[in-house]
């Protein structure tokens, strides 16, 4: 990912990306930060930057032309559709299951108290796009011609007043780079921290176990992890709820939505999987139907159960969506008339509804080493998937099985939770080793507390028959991907 920071003092930029997590990061080039000085692009000879603002008033303004010179030396050209040559053309593929949306044009953020609230979710938003530029203002702010031109996104880190915007950004550049994959080096750290899954992080201890009189909670000295994982919960619960009343609140909506989805959890197990692992956000519930968004923000998916719940649903489903996900067949001429998307997949949906592990014949399976992707995207949708299956590596969400030393097989989580990826080296086939690929998601689904599910193309009847022979329950009714169509209709 790269920063590209537009200031007057870069060197407060760089010393505050030049420690801790964010120095290996850039040293193992996940990420890049750029800070442009802007006084290099002023044509006032002495270097200047500012002037009074028109109509009278205190301080000084910054001047449009340096501001949008600077830009122009970051985007490359008058429209700004392209990177210069500190980075590629941002050709940003938001993968959702098999959809993908490209955005070309990097947003321009100033910061500023006027803008909307920087949150986790905002982070996860940016944290999607391949190039930012961040626009840090002085002084009483600036031009307002420029800003109308070139900025897109206005944000703010809270509602108080600060000298300059750097701080902000450094803020901001710090909340981001942590959700980018292979920065904290496990997917696992940023799950657990606070306001994943709209819960605070539960509390922590390390030695001695006694100290000021105070004790280590017995249970985290047990070793049994399922009773640890159930104290943790509770306790980020009961923080939550004290602490952080409003945002226990959407925590208990989103619970009494879950339940009310597992009355027909075979068939909602997309959308339960998604809420269970804060992997969308709840907009509407109507009885035993929901609407939510993916945290990709490019996937919308409901669940219904006649076609009238689901039409209330799409409601809440902008103009301008580009991926619906839906199990109500009646809705797609609905959906296709309305928002241009059209069934690009239609797919059985297995669910593995028990509690217990699976068992696993094939014991070598580890995670997929990022030196091999070039046997994945081989064997794998070619060239076009493989910044899609780096990112499932980088997450952590895709895992080898091995024989002899050698890669047999992959298997993997989709971007939007289903399982997948799954693919057996021909001369391994016809062996345990695809239903224990298979059956290794499952246990790895149960184990961070999801509904192990799967979307399998109608078509596609060897998949089927091996999930039912492995014990999942096929549901009968069929879900549909719905996505943008590639050409408007003259």
């Amino acid at each position: 990912m790269n920063f590209h920071v537009l200031t007057l003092f870069p060197e407060m930029i760089l010393e505050g990306c030049n420690n801790s997590i964010l120095k290996r990061a850039i040293e193992k080039e996940l990420l890049t930060v750029d800070a442009v000085n802007i006084r290099d692009f002023t044509l006032e000879k002495h270097g200047k930057v500012d002037d009074y603002t028109y109509g009278g008033g205190a301080g000084m303004l910054m001047q449009a032309q340096p501001v949008y010179d600077a830009w122009l030396h970051v985007t490359g050209n008058t429209d700004g559709n392209n990177i210069n040559d500190n980075a590629a053309v941002a050709n940003d593929v938001m993968k959702a299951d098999g959809a993908s949306e490209q955005k070309k044009k990097p947003r321009t953020i100033y910061m500023t108290p006027q803008g909307r609230v920087f949150t986790q979710e905002v982070a996860k938003e940016l944290a999607k796009e391949e190039d930012l530029i961040i626009l840090c203002g002085h002084y009483e702010g600036i031009d307002e011609r420029v800003l109308d031109e070139i900025v897109t996104d206005r944000i703010s880190i809270g509602d108080y007043v600060l000298t300059g915007g750097e701080l902000p950004a450094l803020v901001m550049i710090d909340a981001i780079s942590r959700l980018v994959p292979g920065v904290l080096g496990s997917e696992e750290s940023a799950q657990t921290e606070s306001f994943e899954n709209d819960l605070l992080e539960y509390p922590q201890y390390s030695r001695p176990e006694v100290w000021h009189g105070k004790a280590v909670p017995e249970v985290l000295l047990t070793g049994d992890h399922k009773k640890i994982e159930a104290w943790r919960r509770e306790a980020a619960k009961e923080r939550t709820k004290i602490w952080r009343p409003d945002l226990y609140e959407k925590y208990a909506e989103k619970e009494q939505t879950i339940k009310r989805l597992m009355k027909q959890k075979k068939e909602n197990a997309y959308l339960i999987d998604s809420l269970l692992k804060g992997k969308a956000k709840l907009l509407h519930t109507m009885g035993n139907a929901a609407v939510a968004l993916g945290i990709n923000g490019i996937t919308y998916m409901i669940c219904c159960e006649t076609k009238e719940e689901g039409e209330a649903l799409l409601a809440y489903v902008p103009k301008d969506a580009k991926v619906v996900l839906h199990n109500c067949a009646e809705l797609n001429d609905l959906i296709d008339e309305r928002y241009n998307l059209q069934v690009g997949d239609e797919c059985y949906q297995s669910v593995y509804t028990q509690h217990t592990a699976m068992p696993i014949a094939h014991k070598d399976i580890r995670p997929y080493p990022i030196s091999e992707i070039d046997y994945a995207v081989e064997n794998y949708g070619g060239e076009q998937e493989r910044e899609y299956l780096r990112d499932r590596i980088l997450k952590g969400e895709f895992f080898a099985a091995y024989e002899n030393d050698e890669i047999a097989g992959f298997c993997g989580v989709h971007a939007g939770g289903s399982l997948g990826l799954l693919y057996v080296d021909p001369k391994y086939r016809r062996t345990s080793i695809g239903s224990s690929l298979a059956s290794y998601l499952v246990n790895w689904s149960l184990e961070r507390g999801g509904l192990p599910y799967a979307h399998i193309r109608v078509k596609n009847i060897a998949s089927l028959k091996m999930q039912e022979k492995m014990g999942l329950y096929v549901g009968k009714r069929t879900i549909f991907w719905t996505y943008r169509k590639e050409k408007e209709e003259e």
